[in-house]
């Protein structure tokens, strides 16, 4: 048998052992260890290979046995031992308190021979369950609820188990700590706001100024106090909690806040003008300001954390004022009382030049507030300088053409100068310049060159007819003019500009006729075999025209016109093309017009034959025909007509009727649908093959072959094979034929047919078999087999 212990608690242990073959039931002792006495046993039946034992005494060393009883009582050769300890005894709870919201401290007994304690935590509604082990009293409980109900207990630990819970207690946690939100409204109060705290009655706050020992408590049940009479620029740590029904407090917070900081004082304003003109702003250090900002009437701002900065740039003409505000986290200070300051003018503008007369310029501005007196600056682009002092709001002086000047304009008062005003640039009219050439480069591309021109930053070229104007705008002295209508006169001229001043709109022009217009082929045409008919429209006033036929070799055919149509003869069949027009005058050429496709009728086959299948079927056959790709046979008689459409060379035709004459025509077709119409020789079918033939037995062993003639001109010839050949022709008209030397019991085919004009036979008609009969005198004919 083998035995283990399963599990002890301080005054019980659970046993496990093997099942012994034979035994009726089973007795466990526990006996002290190294005492042979046994100090409680427990009986269990056969079937049972688990029990416990009871009432050990706590953290005791035990010797376990289980023996294998029989039918008697008495103990079978079977049983097992097993050391083990019980657990420690169960503590007992002193205290159970909450100091924080988040977790319970126990105190309680010490156990003796315990190595640690659990310590359990649950809510009575079961939605809440938790073991910590600690290895001493007190120990806490943590990750608890605010404000919650929990029942507790105490187990304690060895190496053999845990004890019991103890006896539990009930114990509360303590409301959460407020949310604290603090601000300073003003320099001598703080504002602090927080979210309801559930189940709080009544909130407390305690304030402390930084570096002070003097605490001052408040009570109240709103969310919201506000701090007053506070030292400016102050940091103060403000301490709160929430209270609960029960009078309890909660979590502390604490938070510290600054007050903001007092109003800057001793505003001092210095005007400087280097590097930039601006105001100096100083004043007095003010408590706890971090920072500090100065701002002025027009809206210009510095900042420092030291008690002086510079306002740029200084507005001019205008009286301006600046105050400073103190900053802190906190916020601003109130602002300081504002002190002013006047600045100097302001520079003149806009200015403009006018140039009424040529060589007789002005400079006009509009009037500053606070000016006495401008001067105004004046530099050409040779060098030259020149000034003009005025109390009025222009100056004039003298320009040259194609001139640059630059000029600026300065007010003063008795602050002084303005800042540098805006540079005014102006350029004089430049001269005309000579036109050199002006050549046409191509069908609508007009070239035009000429001398540059002193002062002209542009040159805008334009070309003018009844219908348009052409523009080109470059700075070089040339200028193509592109996109301009065929066929037309044009005034061209240059104009130099610049920006400034504008364009001289005096130059004189120069007229240049352009190319004729392209023409555009409406129609090519096949008047023949051979010639085609190009008709085309065109806007020209007066232009002779050349139309070009190129094949696909490089072969050139021309026509030429003064209207609007030509013929251009001597074009092979079955060609392709491609056919274009130009027009020329003393202008030069146009454009060539759209290329037109331009297929030729394909050529006629240069042979075809025609031969007889069957007495109804023919086949026509030909020779290849340049340029086409279908073929059209036709053969006509009154009788009737056989026709075919084919891509090949060749086809059979149906539907012949014997014994006539036939014409033989045939189209050839391009890919494109052109025909060619081509005629040949007549053709004439074979005479009908002859029916109601019949055999008859004559004497000295003849046989009479006898048929229905087709026609009185007709000549036939029969011929009749077994082991030899016999043949039989008659004279034309005759339907009868006898054929000699015939053997009974054989049997015979038998072919009559009509004769061609050069006497050969028609190869087509239909071969019969006859058996011969030798019974009787009067042998009759069997048809046998039916052949061609």
């Amino acid at each position: 048998m083998s035995v283990s212990i399963f599990t002890v608690t301080s005054k019980s242990a659970v046993l496990r052992w093997s099942r012994y073959e034979g035994a009726l039931s089973y007795r466990v002792t526990a006996s002290l260890r190294n005492s042979p006495v046994p100090v409680v046993f427990a009986n269990f039946g056969q079937n049972t290979i688990m029990g416990s034992v009871n009432s050990l005494n706590p953290n005791t060393a035990y010797t376990f046995r289980v023996e294998a009883l029989g039918s008697l009582m008495n103990v079978l050769l079977a049983d097992a031992n097993v050391d083990g300890s019980t657990a420690p005894d169960v503590p007992t709870i002193k205290m159970a308190s909450s100091k924080e919201s988040h977790s319970i401290t126990l105190e309680f007994t010490d156990v003796s021979g315990a190595t640690s304690y659990i310590l359990r935590a649950e809510t009575n509604d079961g939605s809440f369950f938790s073991e910590i082990p600690v290895p001493s009293s007190p120990g806490t409980v943590t990750n608890l609820q605010p404000y919650t109900d929990y029942t507790l207990s105490v187990m304690s630990v060895n190496s053999a188990g845990r004890s019991q819970p103890s006896t539990s207690v009930e114990a509360k946690t303590v409301l959460p700590a407020p949310q604290f939100n603090t601000s300073s409204p003003s320099n001598s109060s703080i504002l602090v706001k927080w979210e309801p705290v559930n189940h709080a009655v009544l909130y407390s706050l305690s304030i402390i100024k930084e570096g002070s020992y003097n605490r001052s408590r408040f009570n109240t049940t709103d969310t919201q106090f506000l701090l007053q009479d506070l030292e400016a620029g102050t940091s103060y740590c403000i301490k709160g909690n929430a209270w609960s029904p029960e009078n309890i407090p909660g979590d502390d917070i604490t938070i510290c806040q600054i007050t903001r900081p007092p109003t800057p004082q001793s505003v001092a304003l210095v005007v400087t003008s280097t590097p930039d003109a601006g105001i100096v702003v100083s004043w007095d250090s003010a408590k706890g300001a971090e920072q500090y900002v100065a701002f002025s009437l027009t809206g210009q701002n510095c900042s420092s954390s030291s008690n002086s900065c510079i306002l740029i740039p200084l507005s001019c003409g205008e009286t301006n004022s600046v105050t400073v505000s103190a900053i802190n986290q906190a916020g601003n200070s109130v602002p300081s009382f504002p002190v002013q300051i006047i600045s100097f003018p302001c520079p003149p503008q806009p200015i403009w030049v006018e140039e009424v007369v040529a060589g007789n310029c002005s400079v006009k501005w509009s009037s500053v507030a606070h000016a006495e007196y401008y001067t105004t600056f004046i530099k050409s682009d040779d060098g030259i300088e020149g000034t003009c002092n005025s109390t009025e709001t222009q100056c004039q002086f003298h320009c040259s053409c194609g001139y640059s000047y630059i000029m600026s304009v300065f007010a003063h008062n008795q602050a002084g100068p303005s800042p540098p005003g805006p540079l005014v640039n102006h350029t004089t009219l430049p001269c005309c310049p000579n036109l050199t050439s002006v050549s046409a480069v191509s069908w609508e591309t007009l070239m035009i060159e000429w001398s540059p021109v002193r002062g002209a930053d542009l040159y805008e070229t334009r070309a003018v007819d009844a219908t348009e104007t052409i523009l080109c705008n470059d700075t070089a002295p040339s200028c193509a003019l592109s996109d301009l209508t065929c066929n037309s006169r044009y005034s061209v001229v240059v104009i130099p500009c610049n920006d400034v001043s504008g364009c001289n709109l005096t130059c004189s022009p120069k007229t240049h006729e352009t190319a004729p217009c392209m023409p555009e082929i409406k129609s090519v045409s096949q008047s023949n075999a051979s010639t085609v008919l190009v008709n085309w429209t065109s806007a020209n006033t007066a232009a002779n025209y050349t139309v070009t036929v190129v094949g696909a070799a490089g072969d050139e055919h021309v026509c030429h016109s003064n209207g609007t149509s030509c013929l251009v003869p001597n074009l092979p069949c079955g060609s392709n093309f491609d056919v274009s027009a130009t027009a020329s005058s003393s202008a030069g050429n146009s454009m060539p017009s759209y290329t037109v496709p331009l297929e030729t009728a394909p050529c006629c086959p240069d042979n075809l034959m025609v031969s007889q299948v069957t007495q109804a079927m023919t086949n026509v056959t030909w020779s290849t025909a340049s340029g086409a790709l279908t073929y059209i046979a036709s053969l006509s008689s009154p009788r009737g007509n056989a026709q075919c459409h084919t891509m090949d060379t060749g086809c059979i035709m149906g539907c012949i009727t014997c014994g006539t004459n036939y014409t033989v025509s045939l189209e050839a077709i391009s890919r494109t649908g052109h025909k060619a119409e081509c005629t040949y020789h007549g053709f004439s079918a074979s005479d009908c093959c002859p029916s109601g033939i019949r055999l008859f037995r004559g004497t000295n062993n003849t046989l009479r072959v006898r048929w229905r003639s087709s026609s009185a001109l007709t000549k036939y010839t029969a011929e009749v094979k077994g082991n030899s050949t016999h043949v039989c022709s008659p004279e034309p008209g005759c339907n009868t034929c006898d054929v000699s030397e015939i053997v009974c019991g054989q049997v015979y085919s038998v072919v009559v047919a009509p004769l061609n004009r050069d006497g050969t036979k028609v190869p087509f008609c239909n071969r019969r078999m006859y058996s011969v009969s030798c019974v009787g005198s009067n042998v009759g004919l069997v048809l046998y087999q039916g052949k061609r």
